[in-house]
């Protein structure tokens, strides 16, 4: 029995749960989140939690009771406070600004960099901090490694986009190596 997939998950209630045959909805403060519920998992609700179970010890079932456990879990915390990623721009000249619901960064390039903000994720910029909120934990994780990837850190100067609290392993340069240093 998986580990993860038998704790039952708890509901508050302000959330509202819908189980249909393959659909489950939940409804929070912040919004409303659907899942499609594979074949195999059986999802019930009661006493306040949501009881996740599989109808067979097949291995695709198996890996299949964790994983929806999970996904539903992180729908309700998402409904009910959300999720957000902290970016810093790191470097001499790198700022980024919102137009509207687009961000557009200017990194060093020929160009500014343009990421529009899909409807539900909220991007906001306060200096050199850009915040990435929404109530989908794998979207929020996914605009916020498409920011980074525009131009992620570099290991020399250390110049780039990086998450909040993420350290970047600096490289000795040309000079140090040639000279001996370490």
């Amino acid at each position: 029995m998986s580990r993860i997939g038998k704790k039952p998950i708890d509901v508050t209630k302000d959330l509202k749960v819908n189980i249909k045959d393959i659909s489950l909805e939940i409804q929070g403060p912040k919004g409303k989140l659907s899942f499609d519920i594979p074949e195999g998992i059986k999802v019930e609700s009661k006493d306040n939690k949501i009881i996740v179970t599989r109808i067979s010890d097949i291995k695709k079932y198996r890996s299949l009771h964790g994983l929806v456990r999970s996904l539903i879990a992180n729908m309700i915390e998402g409904v009910s406070k959300g999720y957000s990623k902290q970016l810093e721009i790191q470097g001499v000249g790198f700022r980024a600004q919102m137009e509207g619901k687009t961000i557009v960064m200017q990194l060093g390039f020929s160009h500014p960099v343009r990421i529009d903000s899909p409807q539900d994720i909220k991007i906001e910029v306060q200096r050199n901090i850009i915040t990435v909120s929404g109530i989908d934990k794998a979207k929020v994780g996914q605009i916020a490694a498409d920011i980074r990837s525009v131009y992620p850190p570099e290991p020399y100067k250390g110049k780039g986009i990086r998450y909040v609290g993420e350290v970047v392993r600096k490289k000795l340069g040309k000079a140090a190596t040639a000279t001996g240093g370490k």
